[in-house]
């Protein structure tokens, strides 16, 4: 179906999670959501069911849709579980080691037993040619073609499925790599080929390597299951177009999903912080904190004046949980967050020291925590929840299944009560309250990190789970107030539904600022512009697009950058003063001085081409309604009471803005609930959001 110019568009959203799927549905001023069990084996199996239920709430078919965005964690699966594709990696004669020496630092100095993530790639399947390419993109030593030919036999001997191509100095000329691949290509059918400078463009040799091969080592899996999930909706009758959300929060095509994958590895989590951004603007809020929890991690975000922070790297598979330099780099666009392993199904336990521990592993959707009666005998967040009372269990995930309160009592029971001599009550008590100092102590260190101070920070908390543990977080944190928005149990879906179609282009080009080539910096900023524009124009025909532009700053002879705005047009010298003057600004703000003196260079340039995000949700009127009423009540067991007490639970669609309601309390809806804690009040605001607010000092 194609909308006419006065019908709005149909758009669908999708994000896979490693517990649940979720879909949302625009159709005008009217949203539909689902919430489906992740069918890992065959994931767009579960996409298309949640799209099946979606609409047939919205009375729709698939082939009424018109956009479909989607979202999933199967590339960060892939290389966290280490089951993507047999890898190959080829590089210049005297660099198969690379991989292997990374940084040459030791990311924890005293540990003796210090373990890395092994590569990718085995050194066995490291395999080097003789070519040479200096920095300044002048070839040294021609390519030798006839040894890429000679590996071809061991390549077909290993049944490699994929291979990664990454020389010295790429990224400023490219052509050894480009014409190693189409040599490769031509003895290697159906094997797929990543080049370093196609992926990540951009100095420093082992960042550069590590992604060609990360987007390698997915991209088989990943093109096989776009490809799968393309094929399924259009032999359904879908016809309109696929968008995927990326790591940096845009949207891009399927052909450039399925090339380049590595850029999908946080795209779940990405659609939370743009959903969590698009509030903070339209409640012009300074300063945010997206609280996305779900059924496998929680994850954190800062917001900015309605900006999350962005990064052009981040690591994967760390080997320590929290460590910097124990997983692998990857130079993509991602949003800058914390993502930790405590989720609704994070597996509770009992340490040799006595102390409960929850995740990081999860119990997933198969066989899932051990209330949901699909197998599952480990105690789980869910469980604790729901012997705790906190969780409706008929109307759980909308009702699709039924929890067994007696399952997850009999789970914590043996996991933490037997072992501690504590009742099941105190046991899902201790579980709960060490996921949200896990979650808590995440977030002050991330703040503290980033010089923030996390207390005047407003809470936004979507998720299946955020909601339930919103409030008590905040008193942990000294947060005052939580916004909880319409659809927050699939957040994220409903974020990629918010989000642009956009795509950033980096190059490495270094330039010293005082003695700049702006004829060769400006003619790279226009090819720049161009290739982005050439990959986001077919997601989005006819839409007004935004452009942007950075560059990464240092003096010279530093190793670490500063990324400062360039303006748009051609760059002139009083550019330059300009760039200058917000470096020496920012680094002031860092480290609290500046070197006079000294000369300051260009490293690495970006531009991204972004459509204008679209927002087809109207906004209601305050009603001025009457107060709530409740539909009915529930026992919960409140640790700093000591005992069970009635709550009062109230169903969110009866709820109209303009409402009001004074903690304790539930609010139920069928994707989550909200536990409106004692000294908390809600209200509903003009837009259907519970904007919570803390009355006292709890």
């Amino acid at each position: 179906m194609t909308a006419t110019q006065n019908e709005p568009l149909l758009r669908v959203a999708a994000d896979i999670g490693g517990t649940f799927t979720d879909v949302a549905l625009e159709d005008g001023a009217a949203r539909f959501t689902a919430k489906v069990l992740t069918t890992s084996q065959a994931p767009e199996e579960g996409v298309l069911e949640g799209l099946a239920a979606a609409l047939g709430k919205a009375g729709k078919t698939i082939a009424d849709i018109d956009v479909f965005l989607h979202g999933t964690t199967l590339a960060t699966n892939a290389l966290i579980e280490r089951k993507g594709a047999k890898l190959a990696f080829v590089t210049t004669g005297g660099f198969r080691d690379v991989l292997e020496t990374g940084y040459e630092k030791r990311f924890e100095q005293y540990d003796v037993f210090m373990d890395r993530p092994p590569p990718l790639v085995p050194r066995y399947l490291r395999l080097t040619v003789t070519e040479r390419i200096a920095a300044d993109g002048t070839v040294l030593t021609p390519l030798d073609e006839s040894a890429l030919v000679s590996m071809i036999p061991t390549l077909k001997a290993e049944n490699v499925e994929a291979v990664a191509i990454g020389f010295l100095h790429s990224y400023v000329n490219a052509a050894h790599e480009q014409r190693a691949r189409d040599v490769l290509a031509e003895h290697l059918p159906g094997v797929a080929i990543t080049t370093s400078a196609e992926v990540s463009p951009e100095i420093r040799e082992y960042d550069r390597f590590s992604t060609a091969c990360a987007n390698a080592y997915v991209q088989p899996l990943m093109a096989g299951y776009l490809g799968r999930l393309s094929t399924a909706m259009k032999t359904q009758g879908f016809s309109g177009a696929l968008l995927l959300m990326m790591s940096g929060g845009g949207l891009t095509t399927l052909e450039t999903a399925q090339r380049l994958p590595i850029r999908l590895v946080e795209s779940g989590p990405a659609g939370g912080a743009i959903l969590a951004s698009h509030i903070a603007r339209e409640n012009e809020l300074d300063e945010v904190l997206s609280f996305d929890m779900g059924g496998t991690t929680a994850k954190i975000c800062l917001i900015a004046d309605g900006v999350p922070e962005r990064a052009r790297v981040f690591e994967v598979a760390r080997a320590y949980r929290n460590l910097k330099g124990s997983g692998w780099p990857v130079r993509i666009p991602v949003i800058e967050m914390v993502e930790i392993g405590a989720g609704g199904g994070s597996i509770a336990r009992v340490d040799a020291m006595q102390r409960i521990t929850v995740g990081p592993d999860s119990a997933g959707s198969a066989p899932g925590p051990a209330c949901y009666g699909r197998g599952g005998t480990h105690a789980t967040v869910t469980d604790a929840n729901l012997a705790l009372g906190r969780l409706n269990a008929a109307r759980f995930a909308g009702g699709s299944f039924n929890l067994d309160v007696g399952k997850a009592n009999a789970a914590v029971a043996g996991a933490v009560g037997e072992p501690l001599g504590l009742s099941d009550e105190w046991a899902a008590a201790g579980i709960s309250e060490i996921v949200e100092e896990n979650m808590a102590n995440a977030a002050r260190v991330h703040a503290i990190e980033r010089g923030r101070t996390i207390d005047r920070h407003v809470m936004i908390a979507f998720g299946g789970a955020a909601p339930l543990h919103a409030t008590r977080l905040a008193n942990k944190l000294g947060i005052r107030r939580v916004a909880v928005p319409k659809g927050a149990g699939v957040g994220s879906a409903i974020g990629f539904l918010r989000a642009p179609v956009s795509y950033q282009v980096v190059r490495s080009q270094q330039q010293n600022l005082v003695r700049a080539d702006l004829d060769t910096v400006n003619a790279m900023l226009t090819t720049m512009e161009i290739e982005a524009r050439e990959i986001v124009t077919p997601g989005a025909p006819g839409a007004f697009f935004d452009v942007s532009r950075e560059v990464d700053l240092r003096y010279v002879g530093q190793g670490h950058e500063l990324t400062v705005p360039v303006p748009l047009g051609v760059v002139g010298d009083g550019d330059i003063k300009g760039l200058i003057a917000a470096f020496e600004k920012q680094y002031r703000a860092h480290y609290g001085l500046i070197i006079p003196d000294m000369e300051i260079e260009a490293l690495t340039w970006s531009v991204t081409v972004a459509s204008q995000p679209v927002n087809t949700m109207a906004t209601p009127s305050l009603s001025g309604a009457a107060d709530a009423a409740p539909v009915g009540v529930r026992s919960l067991f409140e640790p700093l009471r000591g005992g069970g007490e009635e709550i009062p639970e109230y169903w969110r669609d009866d709820l109209a803005p303009g409402q009001a309601i004074v903690g304790p309390a539930f609010i139920a809806e069928d994707d989550t609930t909200t536990v409106v804690d004692r000294g908390w009040r809600v209200s509903v605001d003009n837009r259907g959001y519970l904007q919570l607010e803390r009355m006292d000092d709890v």
